[in-house]
């Protein structure tokens, strides 16, 4: 990390999590942790399950894949674990090296692309679930060569799909084929030490300067009596990782719902879109494989926080008071897509419908890679969230 780099270490703070403060402070080896967590299987937290029984779902939008993570991976089928310790398939990218696609064929082609990363998901749920299966080419018998097959027929009616409007490519030979590799957590240690400049600004006259803050306890070692939070879903722990990186105010993310139906009908499918400026949509740790609150805060090159956002809708009993955290939401999903900058774009969330006849808290937030809110340079920054209510009739 350079000295230059606009950004600021968030090593030892405290952050309000929606009605609640976690202590979050340094930690010396959060990859060990991730590590423990990770031997412990996978822990499915209520509402994980996913429809149809997939954990992941996709669409094209922006020229790009959508991922949907039903239950924020929750849902102990899924494999997409970015950690450095986690072995996954990688493919050829069909998407680039397809230019000036035919409108009239470009609704078969992302059926077809959306379906390749289908692919891609099931084969690493089949990769993770089966370790220690089979011989020495196992993976390659079971899992690769199969999977190349069916990438040689979405690549095929990829190709048939353009050739019958336009001219067919010819630079989809070899894409079918993938490898096993291990997985890229994003985990470098940076410079963790942080200034600590917390300087109070002009406060005007020849004022007594006000006493030091108490800043302990700062680390779960300073009088907590709680386990040590492993990376799964658990209350009553004490979180260890370290907050991490942050950006300057204007690099903060931010976020809006920007479209969302005021009234829908019991079960009726609707979308809500989701504006997003600063959030780098490329990073995602399964919760329920170890994953919650277990990796630090990155930033990427341009300083603009690495993570992804959630979408989420509840009953509410009462429109007067707060209402009761526990119950899980009837509806949620986190959605990357690897796409994000400094300039706003807007993502399509389509629910499949909600149960019940009620008003309905319909909720978009940022998280970062392992799931927190991203931080912000100030105290009097709006976070990352929107909300809206839906009346189900």
């Amino acid at each position: 990390m350079t000295g230059n780099r606009k950004r600021l270490l968030g090593v030892v703070a405290t952050l309000a999590v929606f009605g609640g403060i976690i202590a979050v402070t340094q930690v010396s080896n959060a990859a060990g942790e991730r590590n423990n967590a990770a031997s412990r299987g996978c822990v499915t937290a209520p509402g994980g399950a996913a429809p149809n029984g997939q954990s992941v779902t996709t669409s094209r939008q922006n020229g790009r894949t959508v991922r949907n993570y039903w239950g924020d991976g929750q849902f102990c089928g899924t494999a997409q674990v970015n950690a450095a310790t986690t072995q996954t398939i990688t493919c050829p990218s069909v998407a680039d090296r397809l230019q000036n696609v035919p409108a009239a064929a470009r609704a078969e082609v992302d059926r077809n692309l959306a379906l390749l990363e289908t692919q891609i998901a099931e084969a690493n749920q089949r990769l993770a679930t089966s370790q220690g299966q089979g011989g020495a080419n196992f993976v390659q018998n079971a899992i690769l060569g199969p999977l190349a097959s069916k990438r040689t027929a979405a690549i095929d009616r990829i190709a048939i799909a353009i050739d019958r409007v336009g001219d067919r490519p010819n630079n989809l030979d070899g894409l079918a084929n993938c490898t096993l590799s291990a997985g890229n957590g994003n985990n470098n240690g940076g410079n963790n030490g942080g200034n600590g400049n917390n300087n109070g600004g002009n406060n005007g006259g020849n004022q007594t300067a006000p006493p030091p803050l108490n800043k302990e306890p700062n680390t779960c070692r300073e009088g907590s009596n709680l386990q040590t939070h492993d990376g799964f879903q658990n209350g009553q722990r004490c979180v260890v990782t370290e907050m991490g990186e942050v950006a300057n105010a204007g690099d903060n993310p931010t976020l809006l719902i920007t479209s969302a139906p005021n009234s829908v009908r019991v079960n009726q499918p609707f979308t809500i879109r989701v504006s997003t400026r600063n959030l780098i949509r490329d990073s995602f740790l399964p919760a329920g494989q170890g994953g919650y609150y277990a990796l630090r805060s990155e930033l990427n090159d341009q300083d603009l926080v690495r993570g992804h956002f959630h979408t989420g809708c509840r009953i509410l009993n009462s429109t007067q008071v707060a209402p009761d955290p526990e119950p899980a939401p009837a509806f949620f999903v986190a959605t990357e897509d690897n796409g994000g900058s400094d300039r706003p774009d807007v993502i399509e969330i389509r629910v499949p419908g909600l149960p019940q006849r009620g008003t309905f808290q319909c909720a978009a937030w940022a998280g970062d890679g392992s799931h927190r809110p991203p931080m912000m340079q100030r105290a009097n920054q709006i976070p990352a969230f929107d909300s809206v209510r839906v009346n189900v009739r």
